[in-house]
C-alpha cells in the first residue's frame, strides 16, 4: 500500500515521502496517528501543497523537542516506594511514574510514551540511566534514583 507521510517517522522516511508499507502498518497506525495519508491523486496534489507548512510543523516540532531536551538537561529524579530488607520494590516504578516525576521536577511536560524502559518497569532500589525518545531525531537520558520509603 502507497502512503505519503504527513511527518518523519523513524526507519520509514521525511514529511511528503511516498513509501510502500504493508497495509495493515497503514491502516493500523500510520493513518489514524495522522502521520501519513493514501497516495491518491488528490492527496498528493494537495500534500504538495502544504508541503511548506508540514516542513514548518515538522521543525517547530523538532525545535521544541531540542528546548525541552535542554531544560530536562540536569534533572535528577528520586522516586520513593517500599521495599523489602534486599532492596525488591513491593510494586514497580513504571513509565508514568517517571513521567510524572520529571514532570514535577522540571516542570517539562513529559508523556509517558516518551520514557523507554527496555527492560520493563523498575522493581529495584538504585539508580538508572533512563532513556527518553522526544522527537524521531531527539533522544535524551535522566537519571532517576530509586529508593525505599521510610
Amino acid at each position: 500500500m502507497e502512503v505519503i507521510l504527513l511527518e518523519k517517522v523513524e526507519n520509514l522516511g521525511r514529511v511528503g515521502d511516498r513509501v510502500t508499507v504493508k497495509p495493515g502498518y497503514a491502516r493500523n497506525y500510520l493513518i489514524p496517528q495522522g502521520r501519513a495519508v493514501l497516495a491518491t491523486p488528490e492527496n498528493v496534489a494537495e500534500v504538495e501543497a502544504k508541503r511548506a507548512d508540514l516542513e514548518k510543523a515538522a521543525a517547530q516540532a523538532l525545535t521544541s523537542a531540542s528546548e525541552r531536551v535542554e531544560a530536562l538537561k540536569d534533572v535528577v529524579v528520586t522516586i520513593s516506594g517500599r521495599a523489602g530488607a534486599e532492596g525488591k520494590l513491593f510494586g514497580s516504578v513504571g513509565t508514568g511514574d517517571i513521567a510524572h516525576a520529571l514532570m514535577r521536577a522540571s516542570g517539562v511536560q513529559v508523556e509517558k510514551h516518551e520514557v523507554r524502559l527496555p527492560e520493563g518497569p523498575l522493581r529495584q532500589i538504585g539508580e538508572y540511566e533512563i532513556t527518553l525518545h522526544l522527537h524521531t531525531e531527539v533522544n535524551t537520558t535522566v537519571k532517576v534514583i530509586v529508593v525505599a520509603e521510610d
